[in-house]
């Protein structure tokens, strides 16, 4: 009789706790989530977005839809999930400009460590460095001594401050200690038209938007920024060995959602981006891209913080030096 009072008693407690949930929070989710993409439609950060959203969409039982906010180098977006109801319904997916953009913007409307909560890492996408497929250098080495000698009519695409390709043409320069007109653009499509045109030199840019186009030889590629040569890429080198010692720079993305979602929503989410990085469609499409799906263990709201933390600490030094603010 006493075993039998004590189980009734743990399971009208459980039930008493569960009760005490917002019931919100017992069906999350129950309707459809919208996932902020701060960057234009059809570029490399929305197209890791769409393959991820539509993974988890089927493991949550509720579709999850990209819309992009775009602008001031992804703090638009950013914003607007800081500022959103914090229920589990709005996600942000942004990429390490959410770092760079805590220095590279003096003025921001968030705090970006305390406005968020963090739901998981999901891929570094390596970059390239690549040029219009006439351009006169035919690798790395002659490419540093073309634009030093050429420093003032060379031109660097970049799909405005603060995206990827902006970040890495900066480390280029900083790496061969010379200043290079840059172009900015409203978006990586419209960067990309102007290169295939030859309207622009040369871009630093991630694998996601430039494979394709690597391959299909309408851009010269003269490097990776990864550690190693890319499976996808078998004969393009890396940065280090065309002689740039220690140029390595990923592109590192993450979900967050606005402070004071609950933790219930918070960690369904991280479940469900688990079981997208290991849905063989996306580790396919991710592969034929150029990158990796994040691990398990990074795709959790700890590793996300801890990343987070690391490279604001990393870029704030870089960005100070080149004294390059947006605003």
């Amino acid at each position: 009789m006493k075993t039998l009072s004590a189980v009734l008693g743990m399971t009208a407690a459980a039930a008493m706790s569960l009760s005490s949930l917002p019931a919100s929070a017992q069906t999350y989710p129950d309707r459809t989530i919208t996932m902020v993409v701060p960057f234009s439609a059809g570029g490399p950060t929305d197209t890791v977005a769409r393959l991820v959203a539509e993974s988890m969409s089927k493991d949550l039982g509720q579709q999850i839809v990209v819309e992009n906010v775009g602008g001031a180098g992804g703090t638009l977006g950013a914003g607007r999930v800081a500022q959103a109801d914090p229920d589990g319904y709005t996600i942000l997916l942004h990429h390490i400009g959410m770092a760079t953009s805590a220095t590279l913007y003096r003025k921001l409307a968030y705090d970006t460590l305390n406005a968020f909560e963090y739901v998981g890492l999901v891929t570094d996408v390596p970059m390239t460095i690549v040029a219009r497929k006439d351009f006169e250098p035919t690798d790395l080495k002659g490419l540093v001594d073309y634009v030093k000698a050429n420093k003032d009519t060379v031109t660097v695409a970049n799909a405005g401050i603060g995206a990827a390709s902006h970040l890495c043409g900066m480390l280029f320069m900083s790496a061969i200690e010379t200043p290079l007109t840059t172009v900015p653009y409203k978006g990586t499509g419209p960067a990309m038209t102007d290169l295939l045109g030859g309207q622009v030199d040369i871009m630093c840019d991630q694998t996601t938007n430039t494979t394709k186009q690597i391959q299909g030889g309408t851009i010269k590629a003269y490097a990776v920024t990864s550690p190693e040569r890319l499976a996808v890429l078998p004969d393009v080198p890396t940065a280090v060995e065309g002689g740039l010692d220690g140029f390595q720079v990923g592109i590192w993305h993450g979900v967050y959602a606005p402070k004071g979602t609950p933790s219930e929503a918070t960690e369904r989410l991280s479940k469900s981006l688990q079981v997208a990085l290991q849905d063989p469609n996306v580790v396919a499409r991710f592969a034929e891209l150029g990158t990796v799906p994040s691990p398990a263990a990074d795709a959790t709201p700890a590793a996300l913080k801890a990343k987070l933390e690391g490279e604001i600490a990393r870029w704030k030094p870089v960005i100070e030096a080149a004294g390059q603010y947006a605003d």
